[in-house]
């Protein structure tokens, strides 16, 4: 049986395809089309839909179901979808539904609550389910606008961000932060037990800019109306509507064994983190990809149990479900740019020779394997530093990345090996969460380590990523540390590299020192 699932069809669309009972591939429009908005709206994600299908090894004509994502453009998608699939059953999944499914069924949990958050979708911004088994079982909604995720994104255009993008960033800055905020966000989510009732005094309707807040807003923040946030307080609004949100994101979940996390909002580590730490559930799972792109995973996972009514489970044993290339398209890439290489025949040569620039305290671009699918890059399309490198966080920031000083890189380190250094959830496998620096190393990690000596950390299983597995452990044996700086391998707002032409322009176009394409060395 052959699953095709398309989410996210009006912002980040993305394509996934179940093949008996397995996830054969998953990726993103915006990583093959190379634009951070991917498909236009109302259009088929194309590129997503031709990529999982070739790696699946299925033509259309042979998908059983096509499980697309509401909500839809209202002109002509059916029909374009039923040109293509013209033997297929369609089937249409809620929003919500999709996120639900995305985060239950790849768990490793038989019975759990599961919470869906995120700005907007089906008019719905939040759901609460109780799954066990096979089934989701729908127990509260939250609606549009009374939305944590539009709050959100608001705070991300007042200070100065594009929201829809950029929310991530005041993530980041939050750290900095204080609480004296927290409590003037907690008046405007009006938290009651049916979740946020935004008090919508705090905002002006006149105001288009800025995320509308009104003039009572800024008299709170002892501000002339509409006046721009000043540097000294920004860091402390991002800390207020990060703090209000955990809290009532907190509130908003019930007593339980298991919690499953999907929506935008799951793609919070700081907010992962508090659930995993603060909340009374003693299991917290979230879908690493858990943003508008995930529900392409929930709508072939929700028609492989909920349709067509199968028992068998389908674990997310790996995200690395995208795209990989052979030496020979390498090869024929780098010839065609004229670009000099070395191509190293075996692995341990591989290996080796990327541990001895790593010592050198340089800046290495690693791209291996099925590119990662979700926004975060797990040692396949990663750009890699030494922690003993003093500026390597200066580097990575200010040379290669383009980026704000307050966003900090992950450690990867062996799964096996993390509690030496690191304290941290299993969640850590897919960086979907922080940790914390063991106070015995926090000198070693300076660079990299937030307020509270947290640290966005990434364990590496050996099953999951082996070479990065290696890669880690050689470096070690090399230095005494099995801990590299992994930061996402992109550049200027572009979606991670997803093929050697573009990692080849990416590195290029930047401070990297060195590239590592399949077995072919590159360096400046």
């Amino acid at each position: 049986m052959i699953i095709l699932g398309i989410g996210g069809i009006l912002g980040d669309a993305a394509a996934a395809v179940l093949k008996d009972g397995a996830l054969a591939a998953a990726v993103e429009e915006s990583k093959l089309a190379r634009n951070p908005h991917g498909a236009s709206d109302g259009d088929l994600p194309d590129h997503a839909i031709g990529t999982c299908l070739e790696l699946a090894g299925a033509k259309p004509e042979q998908v059983d179901a096509v499980a697309v994502v509401r909500p839809l453009p209202e002109s002509g998608f059916h029909l374009k979808l039923r040109a293509r699939f013209p033997s297929s059953r369609i089937v249409v999944l809620e929003h919500h539904l999709a996120h639900a499914a995305s985060a239950y069924y790849p768990s490793p949990f038989e019975e759990a609550t599961v919470l869906t958050l995120d700005r907007a979708g089906d008019f719905r911004c939040g759901s609460r389910w109780l799954a066990r088994g096979t089934q989701m079982t729908l127990e509260q909604e939250q609606y549009y606008p009374d939305s944590l995720g539009d709050l959100y994104g608001r705070v991300t255009e007042l200070l100065g961000f594009d929201a829809g993008r950029d929310e991530h960033k005041v993530q980041w800055l939050s750290v900095a932060g204080d609480e004296r905020y927290h409590d003037l966000f907690l008046e405007i989510l009006n938290l009651s037990d049916g979740g946020a009732r935004l008090d919508r005094s705090f905002f002006s309707t006149e105001r288009l800019r800025h995320g509308g807040f009104g003039t009572r807003f800024y008299e709170r923040l002892g501000l002339q109306d509409g006046e721009a946030i000043p540097g000294g307080l920004r860091a402390h609004v991002a800390a207020g509507i990060q703090r209000a949100m955990e809290t009532a994101v907190l509130r908003l979940v019930c007593q339980g064994r298991n919690l499953c996390l999907a929506g935008g909002l799951g793609l919070n580590a700081l907010l992962v983190s508090a659930l995993e730490t603060r909340s009374e559930y003693e299991h917290v799972f979230v879908q690493p990809a858990a943003g508008n792109a995930g529900t392409a995973l929930g709508a072939v996972l929700e028609t492989w149990h909920g349709v067509y009514r199968q028992q068998q489970r389908v674990p997310l044993e790996t995200l690395c479900l995208g795209p990989s290339y052979t030496a020979a398209e390498i090869k024929q890439v780098v010839e065609n740019c004229k670009l000099r290489f070395r191509y190293m025949l075996t692995t341990e040569e591989v290996i080796d020779t990327a541990v001895a620039q790593l010592s050198e305290n340089k800046i290495v671009a690693w791209m291996h394997g099925r590119m990662e699918f979700g926004p975060r890059a797990l040692g396949n399309r990663s750009i890699l530093a030494s922690p003993l490198d003093p500026y390597s966080t200066e580097n990575l920031n200010t040379f290669i990345k383009h980026r704000e000083p307050f966003r900090k890189f992950a450690a990867s380190v062996p799964a096996e090996r993390a509690a030496e250094f690191f304290e941290v959830g299993p969640n850590a496998r897919n960086l979907s969460t922080v940790g914390t620096v063991r106070a015995e190393h926090r000198d070693k990690f300076a660079a990299a380590i937030l307020a509270g000596d947290r640290v966005r950390v990434h364990t590496v299983d050996r099953e999951q990523n082996t070479l990065y597995w290696r890669l880690l452990h050689a470096a070690g044996k090399a230095t005494g540390l099995p801990v590299l700086y992994n930061t996402s391998f992109n550049l200027f707002g572009e979606p991670l590299v997803c093929t050697p032409r573009d990692a080849v322009r990416s590195f290029y176009s930047s401070g990297i020192d060195a590239m590592f394409v399949g077995n072919f060395f590159l360096q400046k």
